[in-house]
């Protein structure tokens, strides 16, 4: 087999239906082997490849916006100025592979491999029968990973000079001894990150959050940490069980129709300790103004008629929680997740109706599939890479709001 051997558009074509069918577990199904096949330039845009093996193959500048690789073999492959928005890379072996210059804006790798691999190159005449193998780490320089989930991924030794992560959701990534000088993490959400040994000379981490980030570990020169969110201090942990006592009152409260207990007050308080400790709750009228409550569960809640006015909720989650009438009003919401949440008006009797605000909150790259939006207030809203797939949102107010690179918006709501 050669490194040159070319394919064209329409074999890729057949060999993607071949694949599909593979996966879908249809007749004459086949999967996809395009070991060391030059694919560059060409369109792999949303195809369908997962488990897929193209080891070593050169897909530089190729278009694989939407492209679904879960789980394939990229090892060795050339993938520098491709582009990879959107794309869908979960668990994938991408051990040796080269990045630079790759757009991956908004692609999901979460769990996706990137560790030093040994490359076989094949011989100019002889093919893989002469191969030499040489040990590379893979290379990302100049490669923007902007908006992109890496939860749990491995960077080991990657080299990333000048990358981009802007607003990556990195939880418990690894990048032990990996070149990150000079990279972008403004906004990243690094809880847990292991950083052992990595140069961070240079690198950007304003307004990151590093809780469970020994960045001390790391070289460390020029690098910017202004306003990175750090550990929660002395003073929130051992405020913690008391604000505990403090929601378990407030559910009590509104189980009982206001008989016993009282509302929660919460303003301006550091909540992180509790995790997700409050999922499930029944928090009515829960005021958390200006609060921390980075990564906090409030999935399940319900959360009718809540204040979170100003507050830091960024990555954290209300999947399936009841928020009509809530008010997020310029709250800093980059990541969280609002999928199959309520955010329709909240019922006040007499035919008014309290509608929900997320007027001038950060929604950049927050996810609000099949959520309940009707009658919303996202004036003045960052949505920028949101995504809304199956959101409804009849009658929502949208004036000033950004919705560049949203997912599942239609032009007719977004115009």
């Amino acid at each position: 087999m050669s490194l040159s051997r070319r394919i064209t558009q329409a074999e890729l074509a057949m060999i993607a239906e071949a694949h599909a069918r593979y996966v879908e577990g249809r007749a004459n199904g086949r999967r996809a082997v395009l070991k060391f096949v030059d694919l560059s330039g060409l369109d792999l845009s949303g195809l369908m490849l997962d488990d897929a093996d193209l080891s070593g193959a050169k897909l530089t500048g190729a278009k694989m916006k939407g492209v679904r690789l879960s789980r394939a073999l990229l090892f060795g492959a050339d993938l520098g100025q491709a582009d990879l928005r959107q794309a869908v890379l979960v668990r994938a072996d991408m051990r040796g592979v080269s990045l630079k210059g790759a757009n991956l804006s908004l692609a999901d790798l979460t769990g996706a491999d990137f560790r030093e691999g040994q490359i076989a190159i094949p011989h100019p005449d002889k093919g893989l029968a002469a191969a030499r193998r040489e040990r590379r780490a893979g290379d990302a320089t100049d490669a923007v990973f902007t908006g992109a989930t890496l939860d749990g991924s491995r960077f080991d030794q990657l080299e990333a000079l000048k990358a981009d992560f802007t607003d990556c959701s990195m939880r418990g990534t690894c990048l032990s001894r990996a070149n990150l000088k000079d990279a972008n993490f403004s906004g990243a959400l690094l809880e847990g990150a292991d950083v052992a040994g990595a140069n961070l000379s240079g690198a950007r981490f304003a307004g990151a959050v590093l809780t469970g980030c020994a960045t001390e570990r790391a070289r460390l020169d020029r690098t910017d940490f202004g306003g990175a969110l750090r550990d929660p201090d002395a003073k929130a942990i051992q405020a913690a069980e008391m604000i505990y006592q403090q929601a378990r009152e407030a559910q009590q409260w509104a189980q009982s129709g206001g008989k016993a207990g009282k509302p929660a007050n919460f303003d301006g308080l550091d909540l992180r300790p509790l995790g997700a400790r409050l999922k499930g709750y029944v928090l009515a009228a829960l005021s958390a103004r200006q609060a921390c409550l980075v990564a906090l569960d409030f999935s399940d809640c319900e959360l009718q008629g809540a204040n979170f006015e100003g507050a830091d909720l960024r990555g954290a989650k209300f999947v399936g929680a009841d928020l009509r009438g809530a008010r997020f009003g310029g709250a800093n919401l980059v990541k969280a997740d609002f999928r199959k949440a309520d955010l329709t008006p909240l019922p006040l009797g007499a035919g008014r109706n309290l509608p929900t605000s997320l007027a001038r909150a950060s929604l950049r790259y927050a996810h609000l599939n099949a959520a309940r939006m009707n009658g919303i207030d996202l004036s003045d809203a960052d949505l920028a890479g949101a995504d809304l797939t199956d959101a409804v949102i009849t009658g929502a107010r949208l004036n000033g709001a950004v919705l560049d690179q949203a997912v599942g918006l239609s032009f007719e709501i977004a115009a």
